[in-house]
């Protein structure tokens, strides 16, 4: 009866759906003991409910952040600037993409040209409606010559966008583009009233408006009671704390001073899912973490002292180490096994191999060079612990590895794609053609590791034109294997996005995409 109970508290939380509850209990013979309310009770308990303070506990945050959205780059920003503002595309729980502010498109037959019919009627918090000009303002401020926006890689696409009257957008492309809704949540794409300068002010359509921010430390918001999207934004108010120390956000969450903490700690993980008022969530996305090599600052250039070091970390044992079985082993590509077109077995799992390590360290004339590894917490949960582990496994092939361990405050904006070699993090992307687009693209802003190869610019282009899945598909397997054997990034694992959350909040079925139910936990959830 101990089974049946936990599957119908899965089943009341929205973490498995109907049919699923029912053949599972089918299975194991346990109708006759169902409970004749549970559905009754469910499809109340699932009824969302307005009011509270939602409070979050969020593990990033710098005093560098800012509100304007070409320069975001954390979860604890991603949140609040959901909170403030919508996009024409959003990712559902199942990794679909939907319309948000668009009601609708429809591309041509080639995927060169897509027309957004914009939902009419909604309004800015300053009381602006939407129209059109403010989709082309909101996403040109992405396009520009000088910008560093993380999206700007994705948007090299787009060749013209112009306006149909007040509620139309019309995009042309360079070239097709199969997945282009998919481009437009990226979460950097949100929409402001045209020539916004402002951007503390958090002007947007979405279901909250600022109240006070400051960067890093602390962020307050109220409902918008006029929210156009029905049973959504159900707090009074929401407010998300930076506090990046593992052990402080969980003694926050559990001694009740907030309601939802993401970025659990790994160590500690097993402990909060046996409290009674707290529920653990353990959902596989696309995050994965990695140790970028820049190709183009020595002795890095060298592909040979690339494979060495890809070939010197043991990866099962990371796993184990560092994400205590919460995750998977990866292979030194960015491509998640969750999405469409990831290679699969046709790409063997690259396996710890000193030899191999020794031979390729011995080849680029490396033997006894000391190679400095830049990290802190801040790039990903024990990446202090990840770096020092890799130095023992480097070690065993005669490869010698200085952990430099560095401030957590600035650490995107100093040391990731500015030291030659540093721990990163990704929360990945909802498609291969964006992963690769704004991490591995020639000239993207994002291109963390350096890596530039006509041909890869190439296949990249030709894959996001291609309707054909079986051509595409081909595609994708030679850049993931090109990624994988010259590529700057050793990616030894693939996170699960490890949280928890007072069992007073009440949700549907968790999005994978990016931590916090995607980053809308405040819009999604309510309390019970």
């Amino acid at each position: 009866m101990r089974i049946l109970k936990d599957l119908e508290n899965l089943f009341a939380k929205g973490k498995i759906s109907r049919r699923d509850f029912l053949a599972r209990v089918s299975a194991m013979g346990l109708t006759a003991a169902l409970s004749p309310a549970l559905f009754r009770s469910t499809a109340h308990a699932m009824t969302p409910k307005i009011g509270g303070r939602l409070r979050i506990g969020s593990g990033s945050g710098s005093t560098t952040d800012s509100l304007d959205p070409a320069s975001l780059s954390e979860t604890m920003g991603q949140t609040v600037n959901w909170c403030l503002r919508n996009q024409l595309v959003e990712i559902d729980y199942k990794g679909n993409a939907i319309p948000e502010l668009a009601e609708s498109w429809e591309p041509t037959p080639d995927a060169a040209k897509w027309v957004f019919k914009l939902r009419k009627g909604v309004e800015f918090s300053n009381g602006k409606t939407l129209e059109a000009q403010d989709v082309i303002f909101s996403i040109n401020h992405h396009r520009g010559k000088d910008s560093k926006s993380g999206a700007k890689g994705l948007l090299e696409v787009i060749k013209e966008i112009k306006a149909d009257g007040k509620d139309t957008v019309v995009f042309i492309l360079k070239s097709g583009s199969a997945d282009f809704p998919y481009v437009l949540s990226d979460y950097h794409l949100t929409i402001s009233p045209a020539d916004t300068v402002d951007w503390t002010k958090g002007i947007g359509t979405a279901g909250y408006t600022m109240v006070s921010y400051e960067p890093g430390v602390r962020a307050l918001l109220k409902r918008q009671p006029n929210y156009w999207k029905a049973g959504h934004a159900n707090f009074d108010e929401v407010e998300v704390f930076g506090i990046r120390d593992a052990n402080a956000r969980t003694t926050a969450l559990t001694t009740g001073e907030v309601d939802l903490i993401d970025r659990v700690g790994i160590r500690t993980a097993k402990f909060v899912e046996k409290i009674q008022e707290i529920d653990l969530i353990n959902s596989k996305g696309f995050k994965h973490y990695d140790f970028p090599m820049l190709c183009d600052v020595a002795p890095f250039d060298n592909n040979d002292v690339r494979l060495a070091l890809k070939y010197a970390v043991d990866r099962e044992q990371m796993v184990d180490k560092i994400l205590r079985g919460f995750g998977e082993v990866g292979n030194d590509h960015p491509i998640s096994s969750i999405l469409k077109f990831h290679a699969g077995d046709r790409l063997p799992q690259r396996q710890y191999d000193p030899d191999k390590a020794r031979f390729h360290i011995k080849k680029a004339g490396m033997e006894g060079h000391t190679f400095e590894l830049h990290t802190a917490d801040m790039a990903f949960q024990g990446a202090v612990d990840a770096a020092t582990v890799y130095k023992e496994h480097a070690a065993k092939a005669g490869i010698n590895i200085k952990v430099v361990r560095e401030s957590d405050d600035g650490y995107w904006s100093n040391v990731w794609i500015k030291k030659p070699w540093c721990a990163g993090s990704w929360s990945g992307r909802p498609t291969v053609d964006m992963m690769f687009s704004v991490g591995y693209h020639s000239t993207a802003s994002w291109n963390h590791t350096h890596y530039r190869d006509k041909h890869f610019d190439e296949l990249l282009y030709k894959a996001r034109a291609e309707l054909d899945e079986k051509k595409r598909a081909e595609y994708y397997f030679e850049m993931q294997k090109m990624v994988r054997d010259e590529g700057g990034a050793v990616v030894p694992m693939f996170a699960n996005y490890v949280e928890a959350a007072s069992k007073k909040l009440q949700h549907g079925p968790i999005a994978g995409n990016w931590e916090l139910d995607g980053c809308k936990a405040p819009e999604r959830w309510w309390f019970a």
